[in-house]
């Protein structure tokens, strides 16, 4: 079982920049996937980005595409959602999660029920 703690996020201006960590312990990242999620207020949660080393892929959600990049850091054992150009819209609950390999992060997005351990949730909000 992995366990996620989430750093980052807060208040920011639209254009601005945040970067959420989600340190990872109990398992070995490089069979693992890792996604991040959003949960804007009133609306479900959304899958915005992957990455899943085993199957080599990196996924953004076409909202978040070319603004936001996910990467890991394999010695500190840290998935890192940056964030640019940020979007009132980008407003919302972040979640990092873990899915074991194979599952939960395809090339056509996240499968939020393959998803086994979640992070804390952290706040980001985007004002305009």
């Amino acid at each position: 079982q992995a366990q996620l703690v989430q750093s980052g996020g807060g208040a920011v201006q639209a254009g601005g920049s945040a970067r959420l960590s989600c340190q990872v312990s109990g398992i070995n990242l490089d069979y693992y996937a890792i996604g991040w999620f959003r949960q804007a207020p009133g609306k479900k949660r959304e899958g915005v980005s992957c990455l899943s080393p085993p199957n080599k892929i990196t996924f953004y959600e076409d909202s978040v595409k070319g603004r936001f990049t996910v990467s890991r850091d394999k010695a500190k054992n840290t998935v890192y959602l940056e964030m640019n150009s940020l979007k009132p819209e980008d407003t919302g609950v972040y979640s990092c999660a873990s899915a074991q390999a194979g599952y939960g992060c395809y090339i056509y997005g996240l499968l939020e029920s393959d998803y086994d351990d979640w992070g804390q949730g952290t706040q980001v909000t985007v004002s305009s």
